[in-house]
């Protein structure tokens, strides 16, 4: 049985604007004035791209005669002053979530795992694969199994019907966990920053076949994995985060590849539940972190 949090009274407001004097003043007397009080407030100032990224998680005291859709609906004056894009969530509504396997296992188990346990804020609307080789594994813990198999003639019928089950289901992330397909760039597009992929590498690094194999011949001294948003660059998207592991010459491929499911669940795990808390803001090619 899933364990779960009391996130009641708890909302998130995320701010993405340009550097002006005034704006945190402004947000934090915004808030406090219709009975908002703060709980946690993180900022980053980008000296290089003058904007200004903002985080701040406040709830509401109970003397105030101010609901959330009023401060959220009321937020857009102040937005407008500052040119701010922003986003304002309810804590305890939680992100759907659907996510996509291929063959193997090990960040799906440990993602249901996760929720199972309450370690995410999600609700997962469907699990999809290309392969039906995880569908005893789906549906044992209750979820749905979609079996969408691709091939090079039926990829934008599948891609196509993917979409029509994201709208259904009302997804707002998609999660590949080691989905071993190649989503053409429009897809990409429909989906930016709202899909995370996993490399199996510390990226930059080995790219192709066998990036384990390719690391042993090359001795490295450290491998990793890397949870990054999916672009229509494959594998070159915003990164929001990466788990290391140090090695030595004493390790096989066989080791390495063991080593490195490791990094890629908690790089995954980590980044679906940065996300999910929005903590994650997106500038150019990189992302800013509130963790």
């Amino acid at each position: 049985m899933k364990k779960t949090i009391d996130y009641s009274n708890q909302y998130v407001l995320t701010v993405d604007c340009k550097t002006a004097p005034g704006i945190v003043a402004g947000i934090a007397s915004y808030l406090t004035e219709r009975g908002g009080y703060i709980a946690e407030l993180s900022q980053f100032d980008d000296k290089i791209t003058d904007q200004f990224f903002l985080r701040t998680m406040f709830n509401i005291t109970a003397d105030s005669s101010h609901t959330f859709e009023d401060i959220r609906n009321g937020f857009d004056v102040l937005a407008e002053k500052h040119g701010i894009k922003w986003t304002m969530h309810e804590v305890s509504s939680p992100t759907k979530v659907l996510i996509m396997v291929s063959k193997f296992d090990h960040c799906l188990v440990d993602l249901l795992y996760r929720y199972n346990k309450g370690e995410l804020n999600i609700d997962i609307t469907a699990i999809v694969s290309n392969h039906q080789d995880l569908q005893s594994i789906v549906e044992r813990e209750g979820f749905r199994f979609i079996y969408l198999p691709v091939t090079t003639e039926t990829k934008a019928e599948q891609e196509a019907e993917l979409l029509n089950i994201i709208n259904e289901t009302g997804t707002e992330l998609v999660v590949l966990a080691r989905y071993m397909q190649i989503l053409s760039d429009n897809l990409c597009k429909h989906l930016h920053g709202r899909a995370i992929n996993i490399h199996h590498s510390f990226l930059p690094g080995f790219k192709g076949a066998k990036p384990y194999h390719q690391a042993y011949e090359r001795g490295v001294k450290l491998i990793g994995a890397t949870a990054h948003y999916v672009t229509a660059d494959l594998d070159e998207g915003p990164i929001i985060e990466q788990s290391v592991l140090q090695v030595s010459h004493a390790y096989y491929p066989d080791e390495l590849v063991s080593l490195g499911r490791d990094t890629e669940t908690k790089a995954l795990a980590s980044a679906v539940k940065l996300h999910s808390e929005n903590r994650v803001l997106i500038s150019g090619s990189k992302t800013i972190i509130f963790k």
